[in-house]
C-alpha cells in the first residue's frame, strides 16, 4: 500500500502550494517532473519547459520513484487509494501516464544508548540513633546526598564483658570507605593483637588499621574515611585516630582530648607531605593537600595515597573512677563545638547512674553543632567507663 504525508503547518509546503504534489497526473507528456522550491513557495514544471514566470533557484528536486495508488487530492489533503491492496495487481505501466516520484527518506540514525547509574545511600536514612549495652551513638544525615558517617560498636569483646570495641568513621567522597572501615578494623585489629600479643597492643592497632587500608584499596573502590577508635581490654584504654575524628575523656567534668586531628595544617604533616615531593596550600579559609583533601590521613584516598598514610596515632592510658565517660565523634562535632563544650553538654546526662540518657546526650550534641550552622555529617557516640575499670 502507498501512502504519502502532507506537511499542513509548513510555510513552504502550504495547501495551496501542494494541492497538485502528490495527484496523479493524467497529461500525455512522458517528460518527468522537476520541482523548483524559491523564496515565493514551490512550483512544478516539466524539464524541458521551466517556468519563466520563477527566477531561477539553486533547490531543484527532480523525483525518481513512481507512486501508485494515489487518487485525485483536494486541496490540503492527500488520499489513499482505496481500491489498491496487496491483492490486487498493479495497473500495467503506461507510455502516456507521467511517474509521480518522491524524495527518498534519510538513512535511520543509530544513536547508542547508554547506560546511567547513580550512587545511592546504603539504607537512605537521615539519622541513626542506636541506644546500646553501654553505649549510645546518633548520626545526623548534613547536605550530602548520603550519610557519609558510619560507626562501630562490639561488647563483650571475647566473650569477656571487660572488654569491648567501639569506632566512628567520616567518609568522603562516597560511603564505600566509611562502610567497609567499620565491617572490618575491629576484626583486623584483634587478629593482629591475637598474634603479636598484649605487649604490642600499639602495632596491633597500626597494622591493622594498614590492614584494612590495603584491603579497601585492593576493592577498586574510591573515596576514603577518617576513623577514630577505642579498644577496652583489661582495665586499659587505648585510643588511635587517622584523620579528623576525636576522642574526648571526661575526668571529673574536665574535658582531655585523647587523639590530635591529621590536617594539613599541621606543622610535622606539612613537612611530611612536603618531603615526600607534595603541597599544602590554603584554598577559602581551609588548608589543604594537593589543593584537595582537607586531612592528612586516613583510609582509601587512592589517588592521594603517597601522601595521604592510613598509620594512626594512639595513646594508651588506664582507666581510672575519675575517667567518667569517653566521646568519639566527627568533625562535624568539632568544627562547631568546643572539647569542654561538649563534656559540659554529656555530664550532666551520665552522672545520674540510675537512669543513664545518654542517647539523649548524644542528641543534645548534634544539635547544637546543626544550630552553629554545621552543613556536614554529625556522628556522636558516647561510651561511660565505669563498668570497664
Amino acid at each position: 500500500m502507498s501512502c504519502a504525508v502532507a506537511v499542513v503547518s509548513s510555510p513552504v509546503f502550504s495547501p495551496s502550494r501542494v494541492s497538485s504534489l502528490f495527484c496523479k497526473i493524467t497529461a500525455s507528456s512522458p517528460e518527468p517532473l522537476s520541482l523548483t522550491l524559491n523564496h515565493h513557495g514551490l512550483s512544478s514544471s516539466c524539464c524541458g519547459s521551466p517556468s519563466s514566470s520563477s527566477p531561477p533557484s539553486p533547490f531543484r528536486i527532480r523525483l525518481h520513484k513512481s507512486l501508485s495508488g494515489l487518487r485525485s487530492c483536494k486541496e490540503g489533503r492527500v488520499g489513499v487509494d482505496s481500491t489498491s491492496s496487496s491483492s490486487s495487481s498493479p495497473p500495467p505501466p503506461s507510455s502516456s501516464s507521467s511517474s509521480i516520484f518522491k524524495r527518498k527518506r534519510p538513512a535511520k540514525l543509530d544513536i547508542p544508548v547508554t547506560s546511567l547509574s547513580f550512587a545511592a545511600a546504603t539504607d537512605g536514612r537521615k539519622e541513626v540513633e542506636v541506644e546500646g549495652d553501654g553505649f549510645s551513638v546518633y548520626c545526623k544525615k548534613g547536605r550530602r546526598e548520603a550519610m557519609e558517617d558510619r560507626y562501630s560498636a562490639v561488647v563483650n569483646l571475647q566473650g569477656d564483658s571487660k572488654q569491648a570495641f567501639f569506632g566512628v568513621f567520616d567518609g568522603h567522597g562516597g560511603t564505600k570507605a566509611a562502610a567497609y572501615a567499620s565491617e572490618n578494623i575491629d576484626k583486623n585489629i584483634m587478629d593482629e593483637l591475637m598474634r603479636r600479643g598484649e605487649d604490642e597492643i600499639e602495632d596491633a592497632v597500626k597494622y591493622g588499621y594498614l590492614t584494612t587500608d590495603s584491603d579497601f584499596l585492593k576493592e577498586d573502590a574510591y573515596g576514603g574515611a577518617c576513623c577514630v577508635t577505642a579498644v577496652i581490654r583489661k582495665g586499659d584504654l587505648v585510643v588511635s585516630n587517622a584523620g579528623d575524628c576525636r576522642a574526648v575523656i571526661s575526668r571529673e567534668g574536665i574535658a582531655e582530648a585523647l587523639t590530635s586531628d591529621h590536617r594539613p595544617s599541621r606543622e610535622d604533616e606539612k613537612d611530611r607531605i612536603e618531603t615526600l615531593g607534595g603541597y599544602v596550600d590554603c584554598c577559602h579559609g581551609v588548608w589543604r593537600l594537593q589543593g584537595s583533601l582537607a586531612v592528612s590521613r586516613a583510609i582509601g584516598d587512592r589517588h592521594l595515597k603517597k601522601w595521604v598514610i592510613a598509620e594512626p596515632e594512639t595513646k594508651i592510658l588506664k582507666i581510672r573512677p575519675e575517667c567518667e565517660f569517653l566521646i568519639l565523634a566527627s568533625d562535624g562535632l568539632w568544627d562547631k563545638v568546643s572539647n569542654q563544650e561538649a563534656v559540659d553538654l554529656i555530664r550532666p546526662f551520665c552522672m545520674d547512674t540510675q537512669k543513664l540518657k545518654l542517647l539523649s546526650a548524644c542528641k543534645r550534641l548534634v544539635e547544637l553543632s546543626v544550630m552553629r550552622g554545621s552543613t556536614d555529617d554529625v556522628s556522636v557516640m558516647v561510651v561511660p567507663l565505669g563498668r570497664f575499670i
